[in-house]
Order: structure tokens, then sequence, then C-alpha cells
């Protein structure tokens, strides 16, 4: 059966490199990265503020979604960041949905 995109190509009109991390690290201490691409999202902003005693902290924050599975090779998306509008992000968290066959119908990576 075929499943609906929830995420077509057609509304993925904002350019992104993205960078993911393997959960190891290097002799150096450094993350190995495992996956690098310039891809296209569905980039959607967003804030957070944060008050913190007397001060107010403000979060810039940020999704990307992916049509299907971007980074099929990496069990989990934990790491590593993105650069979108010339701004570099840190990835938060990823998430693939996954469609009732168990496939991979959209990822969804968060930044802060």
């Amino acid at each position: 059966m075929k499943w609906p995109e929830l995420v077509p190509d057609r509304m993925c009109r904002t350019q992104i490199r993205i960078v993911i991390d393997r959960d190891e690290l290097d002799r150096f201490g450094d993350p190995v990265p495992a996956f690098d691409a310039e891809l296209m999202c569905n980039w959607q902003d967003g804030a957070r503020t944060i008050l913190t005693g007397e001060q107010k902290y403000i979060r810039i924050t940020g999704t990307a979604l992916f049509n299907g599975d971007i980074c099929p090779d990496l069990p989990v998306i934990a790491s590593g960041y993105a650069v979108v509008f010339g701004e570099r992000r840190t990835i938060c968290d990823g998430i693939r949905a996954r469609n009732p066959d168990g496939t991979v119908n959209y990822t969804e990576v968060r930044f802060q």
C-alpha cells in the first residue's frame, strides 16, 4: 500500500546544510560526523521565552521537516548542527515519523 506523503517535496523550499553526528567520539573527544548534506526542507521558526529570576531569556528555536528518511544508516538523530539562512543551529532531537508498515514517512529535526 502506498502511504500519503505528509511532507511532500513541493513543500520543501528552504535550503539547509545539515551535519548529523554519530553517538561516538573520536580520539580527540570530538563528535564523529556521519551525515553531511545540502538539502531542501520545510522550515518553521520559533522562539521560546524563559524567565530566570529578574532576567528574561529568549531562545530561538526551529524545526526542519524532510520528506522520507534523510539518513537511513543512522539508528537515531541525536546531535549535530545545521546552517539555515546563514545561521548555525544545534540539533536538539530528531524524529522519524513512521507509517503503519514501518517505513519512514518524514524526518523532523528540532534545533535550538
